[in-house]
């Protein structure tokens, strides 16, 4: 193994100290094993979501969680194979076998932690927002009654339609969503406000906004199958998350894919880069 992976493997012991008792206590460890036999690792992003996962224009699979991925494999000293994923079927990917690891923008969850390993510590985080047309939405209450687009599987939907009664049409895809907003088929639509943030600055939305604070902050969590979070493969993809924050990986990504920098990232940072005097 490489030096990466050494490394990786360190951050885990430094941040945690569980790998050894992991190992001592017999935790599955077949999915990491399985890696490294193939040589390959299989891991599900999204191909929707600019500028975390998408399609070129060459229809490459590239982004910030690509990034990610293709660092683990780096780290690992393997093939990188990407498989896109949709919220709907991200965590059923994983519970299949389909793919070894899910970087897909999911929020961290307590219910979505019974089903797939969400591993500690998170690396990203989000809120939900609105995106309309300049002048029609003042306030979250603007949209009771009132029909928003949305997306099929996304926590939030729910949320917005009990909190404000707001009428949610729910689509497969975001090109779809966004479609129907421009089409006048709904009033706003409902999703993560880095994304809507992204969307903005690319100079397709110039008569659009974002004009609401932000609810439900919510943690974004990386995830292997759930009964090898606790084991190698679990603890392997922490010390890399680890490294990520106190390294400034996470930081430097967000500006080369031109996401407005986030206080979290920053706080992680601070906190992971001043516990083992890394930061300067």
């Amino acid at each position: 193994m490489g030096s990466r992976f050494l490394t990786a493997l360190a951050c885990t012991v430094a941040a945690f100290g569980v790998l050894t008792s992991a190992v001592s206590a017999d935790a599955a460890n077949d999915r990491f094993k399985k890696v490294l036999e193939r040589g390959k690792l299989v891991v599900g992003v999204k191909a929707d979501y600019k500028p975390w996962g998408f399609r070129d224009p060459s229809g490459k699979l590239v982004g910030m969680e690509v990034d990610l991925a293709k660092d683990v494999a780096d780290t690992l000293g393997v093939k990188l194979e990407l498989v896109p994923v949709q919220s709907s079927n991200r965590m059923q990917f994983l519970q299949q076998g389909k793919i070894d690891l899910m970087i897909a923008t999911m929020s961290d969850r307590t219910d979505r932690r019974k089903i797939v390993g969400i591993v500690d510590p998170n690396y990203y985080t989000s809120g939900t927002n609105v995106l309309a047309k300049k002048g029609t939405v003042k306030k979250w209450a603007d949209l009771t009654g009132k029909p928003v687009c949305g997306k099929q599987g996304a926590f939030y939907n729910k949320a917005i339609s009990k909190r404000y009664k707001a009428k949610i049409v729910a689509f497969v895809g975001n090109a779809e969503a966004k479609q129907a907003l421009r089409d006048g088929k709904c009033v706003a639509w409902v999703y993560d406000d880095s994304s809507i943030m992204a969307d903005l600055a690319s100079g397709d939305w110039n008569s659009y906004e974002m004009p609401l604070a932000t609810e439900d902050d919510n943690p974004w969590g990386l995830a292997v199958p759930l009964k090898e979070r606790d084991g190698i493969w679990g603890r392997f993809m922490a010390g890399m998350i680890y490294h990520w924050h106190s390294s400034g990986a996470l930081l430097a990504l967000e500006k080369k894919w031109g996401i407005q920098p986030t206080e979290y990232l920053k706080k992680m940072r601070q906190k992971f880069a001043f516990e083992h005097g890394h930061l300067k």
